[in-house]
């Protein structure tokens, strides 16, 4: 099994959120907890990340679907 990390600007790019929104999110636990690379850097779970899009998209779905 092969598991990629992003870096926090990868995840930004990916997410299409801010560094503040991601942290924002994370707080709130509504956000994958990242992987401590050394003292001062971070990153996240690339298969985590895709997850949490995924189910942004399905809440979306499901929202469409409620309201139609």
């Amino acid at each position: 099994m092969s598991i990629t990390l992003l870096s926090m600007s990868k995840t930004c790019e990916r997410t299409s959120l801010s560094r503040t929104s991601i942290n924002r999110h994370r707080e709130k636990g509504n956000f994958p907890e990242p992987v401590r690379v050394s003292e001062d850097r971070i990153a996240f779970v690339e298969s985590e990340i895709e997850e949490w899009i995924a189910q942004r998209i399905a809440e979306r779905n499901s929202n469409r679907e409620i309201s139609a």
